[in-house]
């Protein structure tokens, strides 16, 4: 189908839909979709080539004040309904692009995706990549929080927070919540949140996502999962950008609140985001040998190699704010040892074992968590997986103990992921060769992303004091 072809789709799908207004997104750089809207008699088939003029000095890690010029180029293919608009409004992803040069916005995590499509069909080891990432969120009933020169606090609450089961005021209190790191599957009424997930997955089928499952997850104070079917890289990047606007606006709906956040409760549970992935090739899966460990191909494991040889780095992009390594503590349940292994859900990569489907075939990277910017983020690993497949990196022998059995001389053995978002950036700064080949990223983001995310948020979170810090050494 030509592109035209495509755009008189839309344009009739907005006339059969008598759409008043478009509502452009773009994604910036830390990975937060950003938007502004048109009447639709303002969006034609022109807009298409000619695009729609913003400033992108004002969005996070763009241009600066002398150069903020820049153009949206709305993708078809990326058109539907906003799910939430009273005025009927279709919702369109855009590209960015330099209006001087015309050409792709370097900056742009949605084009740098594109470019990461493209290499690895280049590189001719496969022509697809296959995604499925498990985001996990908490649904709060509220939260409040500051920080300023005298004081510094959060506070979170949830109907179904196991900390409510003393509770004496504000009406009867009807006892059924999940018990700290005891939330994983309780049916109704332990489970509270079942009709508002399921709202969740059928604004998201409105939408075109294909779900697969449902579910409350390990912590109390709902704690939930929604797992979409896998899809090709850029398209699942797409998705995890809609699937969290439907969560955060479907909560907001029911008067609570929904948090992508890793860390925000202590003593539970944090929320990750297990990412599937796997190669393809003329239709056919690359990652499935019936002879090898767990099934899987020699390509699939010199793909994990890569995977842990750069697991550092990877995690600078995979794991994106101080809170990230907040759930991710050595000695505890977080899959910071960079090892693989089959159903072992402590190893940074577990190979599932559900299925003897060669197309079910695939790894899950453990390690990551929904606050990274999924277009970065999936492009990273694709990197990292072609680089182990290019040079033959062999991971090793697969660990099939129990982290928790293994003594300390074995332990000593096994690397693991940084301690802290400094040390992920520093990793980044050390190795990022991977990720510059076929020009998929470039220097000028690498070094844009390590400087925004050293100033902005680890020296911010360094300069100010922590409330425990007041329980630890007020006396001294």
């Amino acid at each position: 189908m030509q592109m035209s072809e495509k755009v008189k789709q839309v344009l009739s799908m907005a006339k059969d839909k008598e759409v008043q207004m478009v509502d452009i997104k773009f994604i910036d750089m830390p990975g937060t979709w950003q938007h502004f809207s048109v009447p639709m008699t303002e969006f034609d088939e022109g807009t298409f080539t000619e695009g729609l003029g913003f400033d992108g000095s004002s969005i996070r890690g763009f241009k600066a004040i002398n150069e903020s010029d820049m153009i949206l180029i709305p993708d078809p293919d990326t058109a539907i309904i906003d799910p939430f608009c009273e005025v009927p409004t279709m919702s369109i992803i855009c590209n960015i692009y330099d209006p001087l040069t015309g050409e792709k916005y370097n900056r742009d995590p949605r084009i740098i995706a594109q470019k990461a499509e493209e290499y690895l069909r280049e590189t001719g080891i496969a022509d697809t990549s296959y995604w499925g990432p498990e985001a996990e969120f908490f649904i709060f009933d509220s939260v409040s929080f500051d920080q300023n020169q005298h004081s510094g606090y959060y506070f979170i609450d949830s109907e179904e927070g196991a900390w409510n089961s003393g509770r004496m005021e504000g009406g009867p209190n009807l006892g059924y919540r999940p018990r700290y790191k005891e939330g994983y599957f309780p049916v109704a009424p332990v489970d509270s949140m079942q009709n508002l997930r399921t709202e969740m997955v059928l604004t998201m089928q409105k939408c075109g996502i294909v779900v697969e499952a449902q579910h409350h997850e390990v912590a109390t104070a709902g704690q939930a999962e929604i797992d979409m079917k896998f899809a090709p890289l850029v398209k699942m990047a797409d998705q995890l950008m809609l699937f969290k606007y439907i969560i955060k606006n479907t909560a907001v709906k029911y008067g609570k609140t929904a948090t992508f956040m890793p860390k925000p409760l202590f003593l539970d549970n944090g929320s990750g985001m297990h990412v599937h992935q796997s190669l393809w090739k003329d239709g056919q899966p690359l990652f499935f040998d019936a002879d090898g460990y767990a099934g899987l191909s020699e390509t699939a494991l010199y793909y994990i190699g890569g995977i842990l040889k750069h697991a550092p780095a990877l995690s600078a992009l995979c794991n994106t704010t101080t809170n990230s390594f907040k759930r991710l503590v050595p000695g505890f349940e977080a899959p910071v040892s960079l090892v693989y292994s089959k159903r072992n859900r402590s190893a940074s990569i577990r190979i599932p074992m559900y299925s003897n489907n060669p197309k079910a075939k695939r790894i899950e990277l453990r390690f990551p968590d929904p606050t990274c910017n999924p277009y970065l983020a999936f492009s990273a690993m694709l990197m990292a997986g072609i680089d182990g497949i290019q040079n033959k990196i062999h991971p090793g022998n697969a660990l099939e103990k129990d982290m928790y059995e293994l003594t300390p001389e074995e332990a000593a053995e096994i690397k693991s992921l940084p301690v802290s978002l400094e040390g992920a950036l520093k990793a980044l700064e050390a190795d990022h060769g991977f990720l510059l080949k076929g020009g998929v990223f470039d220097k000028d983001l690498l070094e844009t992303w390590i400087e925004y995310k050293m100033t902005r948020e680890v020296d911010a979170v360094r300069k100010r004091p922590h409330p425990y810090e007041f329980m630890l050494y007020f006396d001294c």
